[in-house]
């Protein structure tokens, strides 16, 4: 299985949605730190859809790379990571 992609490897574009979810689902700083510190682990994620619920939010991705964050209401695809 992959690991998650680091940031600094993200494509500008997925970025820059990644940032204009965050800000749009009002994501706190609290909320932001529990999602630093599972990325902190180094995560094994599947090569297809995912998501990680962290409560308040949910973050998704497809293979190593996040792709957006859902409301905690928000239905998403994929393997649930928890």
């Amino acid at each position: 299985m992959p690991k998650l992609t680091h940031w600094d490897a993200f494509p500008p574009a997925v970025k820059q949605h990644l940032v204009d979810r965050m800000l749009q689902r009002e994501i706190s700083l609290s909320d932001l730190n529990q999602l630093r510190l599972w990325v902190a682990t180094n995560p094994e994620v599947p090569d297809d859809d995912w998501y990680k619920d962290f409560g308040s939010f949910k973050i998704c991705g497809h293979g190593p790379l996040p792709k957006t964050f859902l409301l905690r209401r928000q239905v998403a695809k994929g393997q649930n990571l928890d």
